[in-house]
């Protein structure tokens, strides 16, 4: 009877492994079908309502599908994938929604499905269905909606180790593909490298891969739990550590005070990752709560469940010191969104902590309540319900009707290219406007924000940069030539720009120098505070100014010789080495003279 008990439990678990690479491959040959006709322009390509849901569900439901097979129900498992289908179909139509209307920016244009899909869309959409795929799996293993915390704790971690062990997998099998590939071409056979070069081979070989390595690490269950306590082991004992660092940090904000905190600009998101370290460690040392852990570890569980409060409290007063001066953005939204579901670890965790049970067993209840509302306000923020860029440019609007932001300094390039089709309808509004104050100075601006091309050049910022203001000329007696002043500079057409020609506070040092002895000026422009290697511009015939080359004289203890430079301390020779002229072209040797040097220069002193 035992004996055929475990050939049916090995004639399932074949089963299980054929639908498995089956599922694995199927998944390749949809992304593969949907990449050609993302590249080759055929349907569904030019129908988005189409093409990007079918591309978030292939990335997303095979790995949920094949978790599930031989641990739930088949019926239970069309039930899950259906209603997983519809999330996804939710937030799929929702992205291509929000972004109907509008005009990609340079950089942009010609990019397929695969190369412009939002990046957080995917990566949130991944992490809402790891928490509410290890939600229904651990209710389908008790036969209840709400599951004990064990069993929470056990499935949530396997399936993330599965997954972190897949993608090693996958990583270790392109190793030895490469290395394959390498030791054919040693041999003049090149059949393996242009396999690898090909979409019908990478494709389904990496999902096929995947779903092995989801198979293997399902049935040796044993084996990942053997990581997963290893692996919690070891964070656990970085709890005191980062516990005493962050009650530093706290007790010494009385006597620094907040300014140098809000001086970082980004105070938000550090004390958020902070609260997010503390909040894995602490998972790490309280694991399903019936894990023994040294007294140190407990005791900084317990302070630590105590500090997630604060700074949780001194990141919302950041953010809204933030939102008072300048309005909602769509990161704000996000940063708030992350503070809810902060606070209730913050909350919690402190009720937790002031227990008085020997362990912080509340938490367990802390964590299952915690994940429902991460699911809440993920799918808010990617729906119509919460949407950052729809929340944001309604608020900029309204404190541009109230007149909280003037209509010059008003960010139009901000709707423009974060706003999402909210931000151009409007554009569209403010560029008709007329009537209210500053109408006419709004639809111009508004205007020309519609005619941008370039995101990461904003035309407002760049009208207002001041080249004489920005770099400071050394000898102080002479003048950056007219036309280098008067220009107009691009990140993208300019190489190696630094940021005082292109943004309003940068700092630059120049010299003002003829090189080549052809009487016409040149500019050596020395990046403030950092001197790494110094581009020289020369003016075309033209008239745009260009690099013409660079000075090497990197590093701080370069400082007394870039001092000398900026006093006027130097001469023009010839170069010790004569050139290479090839084909009309010199070929300039390039000093060794270095850091190093200037080191030895410095200690001969």
């Amino acid at each position: 009877m035992e004996q055929d008990e475990t050939t049916m439990e090995v004639d399932v678990s074949r089963q299980v492994m054929a639908l498995r690479l089956a599922t694995g491959l199927a998944q390749g040959a949809l992304l593969y079908w949907l990449y050609r006709a993302d590249r080759g322009g055929w349907w569904p390509a030019g129908s988005p309502y189409v093409m990007t849901p079918l591309l978030m569900a292939c990335s997303l439901l095979p790995a949920m599908l094949i978790s599930a097979m031989g641990h739930m129900a088949p019926k239970k498992v069309a039930q899950w994938m259906a209603a997983a289908a519809g999330v996804v179909l939710i937030m799929a139509l929702h992205a291509v929604s929000r972004e109907a209307g509008v005009v990609r920016s340079v950089g942009e244009l010609g990019k397929g499905a695969f190369t412009s899909m939002s990046g957080p869309m995917m990566i949130f959409g991944a992490v809402f269905m790891y928490i509410a795929h290890s939600l229904v799996m651990a209710g389908a293993a008790d036969k209840r909606r709400i599951a004990s915390y064990d069993t929470y704790f056990e499935l949530a971690w396997k399936l993330a180790v599965q997954l972190m062990f897949s993608a090693f997998f996958v990583g270790a099998l392109w190793l030895v593909l490469l290395m394959g590939s390498g030791l054919f071409s040693m041999v003049k056979l090149g059949f393996l490298k242009q396999m690898m070069e090909e979409s019908w081979f990478v494709v389904p070989v990496i999902c096929f891969a995947w779903s092995c390595a989801m198979h293997i690490t399902d049935v040796r269950p044993a084996i990942v739990r053997g990581i997963r306590s290893l692996l919690l082991v070891l964070l656990s004992w970085i709890l005191p550590v980062a516990a005493l660092i962050i009650s530093g940090f706290l007790c010494a904000l009385p006597f620094t005070g907040l300014d140098v905190l809000w001086a970082t600009r980004h105070a938000t998101s550090l004390l958020l990752a902070a609260d997010a370290v503390l909040i894995v460690l602490i998972n790490a040392a309280f694991q399903n709560g019936h894990a023994k852990a040294a007294l140190a570890v407990r005791v900084s569980a317990r302070v630590a469940s105590l500090l997630i409060l604060p700074l949780t409290a001194i990141a919302i007063y950041a953010l809204g010191l933030r939102v008072y001066d300048y309005g909602w953005t769509s990161g704000r939204v996000i940063a708030a969104a992350c503070l809810v579901v902060a606070s209730c670890y913050a909350l919690g965790y402190a009720w937790a902590a002031h227990r008085y049970e020997t362990w912080l067993c509340p938490i367990a209840n802390v964590n299952v309540a915690a994940a429902f509302v991460v699911l809440a306000v993920l799918l808010a923020l990617f729906t119509p319900i919460a949407d950052p860029a729809r929340l944001s440019v309604n608020n900029q609007m309204a404190r541009l009707e109230k007149g909280r932001t003037k209509a010059a300094q008003f960010d139009y390039h901000y709707l423009r290219f974060e706003g999402q089709r909210y931000g151009h309808e409007a554009l569209t509004r403010l560029s008709q406007q007329t009537t209210g104050p500053d109408a006419a100075l709004i639809r111009e601006l508004a205007g020309k924000a519609l005619k941008e091309t370039n995101r990461w050049q904003a035309g407002s910022q760049l009208a207002a940069v001041s080249i004489t203001d920005n770099v400071k000329v050394w000898p102080a007696t002479t003048r950056l030539p007219a036309t280098f002043a008067a220009q107009k500079w691009s990140p993208i057409e300019d190489a190696a720009v630094l940021p005082c020609l292109l943004i309003r506070g940068g700092s630059c040092d120049a010299l003002v120098l003829d090189v080549d002895g052809d009487g016409k000026p040149e500019v050596l422009l020395f990046n403030a505070g950092r001197y790494s290697a110094a581009p020289l511009y020369a003016e075309r015939a033209d008239g745009k100014w260009v690099v013409a080359g660079h000075l090497d004289a990197s590093g701080s203890e370069c400082a007394p010789l870039i001092e000398k430079l900026k006093a006027g301390q130097y001469t023009l020779v010839a170069p010790r080495m004569k050139a290479l002229e090839v084909a009309g072209q010199l070929l300039q040797f390039q000093s060794e003279f270095g850091a190093e040097d200037c080191k030895l220069i410095k200690a001969a002193k």
